[in-house]
Order: structure tokens, then sequence, then C-alpha cells
């Protein structure tokens, strides 16, 4: 039998009463910590709430599984780990391996502080996007750099995980995270984040010494937030209602504000770029086709699909209109090209 039994947010206390029966009545009880760290008193209470074996689990033994599957074929084995135990992917590798070897599972849930978060700071959970991790190592950064860009774009919040390293005792700064992400923007340049970014550090959610930050990256860059864990949320369109209970909720540095109008999609930089360059190469050409009847309908085409692209892009209809300003381009550059003129220019 397996047990995958959450901890909840608040360390010994949000243990539900139905886990601490199961962890008296287990045979093995494997505590993980990789996911986020447990305080030495807390770990001294669930280890006292253990009558069977406790173990300490390291990420590479819960990654592996074989030692708690095995285990589990004969005896009864809890997995306990911090807030939900779902939350945690390698969980639910692990529980469908259980499945495949026929091992019972069980489950007992808890809260976890991806949810809770998102509560205490006052935002609505259904407009969370996609979630993204940020390392230290700089290179790793493209990946949450364009989650940020998607969800803002489509005006939902970015949930950044700080990275966390056990063996270590690592927690990555908000700071250096926020430090991160400018030297991408530098490099990557679609106007993600900057100093003027509304950001949101939430630390230590569940604990009494809990604390929500917010205000723009160019001041809560500098910041102390204090003891570990933390994280960032960077919202994308904010409700009126989002904003009124950030301010009651965090210590905002700055007022709260709507990054969604900061960041616009990569096909409407493009449309805002091209067309009018486009147009104006089009109406430079038009001179020297005036008194050709023949070109009429070419120039008159490349005109059209300059305005479809405006119009499909107003409608959301992003690739049609890259697709129209690509069709308008390549008739002028083709024109162009007839007149040996250089379609580059």
């Amino acid at each position: 039998m397996l047990w995958f039994v959450g901890l909840g947010v608040s360390g010994f206390g949000s243990i539900p009463n139905e886990a601490l029966k199961v962890l008296s009545k287990s045979d093995i009880v494997y505590l993980e910590q990789f996911t986020s760290p447990i305080g030495r008193s807390d770990l001294k209470k669930i280890k006292d709430a253990c009558k069977g074996e406790f173990r300490p689990a390291k990420r590479w033994i819960v990654e592996d599984g074989d030692e708690i599957l095995q285990n589990a074929k004969k005896k009864k084995v809890v997995l306990l780990s911090y807030g939900d135990p779902y939350i945690a992917t390698t969980h639910i590798e692990l529980r469908v391996r259980a499945a495949g070897e026929k091992i019972r599972t069980r489950s007992i849930h808890a809260s976890s502080s991806l949810t809770s978060m998102i509560g205490e700071c006052g935002l609505h959970f259904y407009k969370i996007g996609r979630i993204a991790t940020v390392m230290s190592e700089g290179k790793s950064l493209t990946t949450p750099y364009y989650v940020i860009y998607k969800n803002v774009t489509e005006g939902s919040h970015s949930v950044l995980l700080l990275e966390y390293n056990q063996d270590k005792n690592f927690f990555l700064d908000p700071g250096d995270a926020m430090e991160g992400l400018l030297e991408t923007e530098r490099g990557q340049r679609r106007n993600v984040i900057s100093d003027r970014t509304f950001v949101i550090v939430a630390s230590r959610i569940g604990f009494e010494d809990q604390v929500i930050t917010a205000g723009t990256v160019a001041g809560m860059k500098r910041h102390d937030f204090g003891r570990p864990p933390h994280t960032i949320i960077i919202p994308g369109r904010m409700h009126f209602t989002e904003s009124d209970a950030l301010r009651t909720f965090a210590n905002c540095l700055d007022e709260p504000f709507d990054n969604s109008d900061a960041t616009k999609k990569i096909s409407k930089q493009m449309i805002e770029r091209y067309v009018p360059m486009i147009r104006e190469a089009l109406e430079e050409i038009k001179s020297r086709y005036k008194d050709q009847k023949k070109f009429q309908a070419i120039l008159e085409n490349a005109e059209s699909y300059i305005l479809d692209a405006e119009k499909f892009l107003e409608d959301g209809q992003d690739e049609v209109a890259i697709l129209s300003i690509g069709y308008a381009d390549g008739l002028v550059d083709a024109l162009r090209l007839a007149e040996g003129l250089d379609p580059k220019m």
C-alpha cells in the first residue's frame, strides 16, 4: 500500500487529522523536502507522529522510486510532501508506476502554497496562466521569459517559482531573479519586463511571518524580502477588485497597475513595424506605374493586403494578419524588382 499525503502550507499544524492516523499506522514514512524546506521543529513533530520507520527522502530516491515501490508491495508506505502531494509531477509519475505494478494507492490532499498565495494576494485564481521556474543559470531564463510574454499578452498572471536546492540549502533571491529576467530582456527585446513592470513577491505563505510585497521592479529588485521561500507573481490584466485586495493584503511599495498594456504580441509588433514601411514603399512605386493600367490590379491588391492585415490583427486573427502583410510585401518587392530597384530599400 502506498499513500501520497500532503502536509499543507503551515508545517505540522496543517497536517489533516486523517493523515496523522495514517502516519501512526504506517510501516515506513518517506518525507521529501526537495519541493520546499521543513523547519526542524516541524520535522521533529512529524517524526514523533510516525510509529513506524521514518526516512527523510532525497530527490533521487523519489525520482528513482524503486525503493519506495518495492517496500509498498509488502508494507504500508507513506510519501509525505509539503503542500499537496500532486503539485509535484514526480509524485504523479510514481503513482502511475505503482498502479502498473498492482500496488494500491491512496491520497490525502492538503492546501498548496501555489493555490494559497493567489488568494492571499487577492488575485483571481482562474486568471493564472502557465507556471514557470526561474533558475540561477542565466541560459535557462528564456523559457520563463516567454511564459511571461504569453501570459501577459493574454491578460493572465504569471507565477514564477524560484530555484531551491535542498542539498546546498540554496534559495534564489527574488531580486536576483528579476535581474536575470532584465538581462534576458536585453537580449530578446520583446518588452516583456522592465524596471517599470509591476510585480508581487509572496514570502513564506502559510506561516505566521508570511509577507506579501508589491511594486515596480525598479524598487523591488533591491528590496529585502526576509527569509525564504519566495515566489514572484507578475500580474497580467488586473480587475479592480484584485487591485483593491492587493492594496489591502500587501505591502505595496507602488500603486498596483496593469502590466497587460506594456507588452504586445509579436504579431502586433511586426504589423506595427512593417505596415508603415510597406505602405511607404507602395506609395513610392505607384508613381512609376501610374500610366501602366495592367499593373493597377497588382497595386490595388497590395493596398488591400495591407488593409486586411490591420483588420485581421484587430479581429485577433494574428496568423492571417502576418500572411496578409507578407503578400503585400511580396507584391511591392516584385514591382520594385521590375523597375530595377532594390526591394530592401
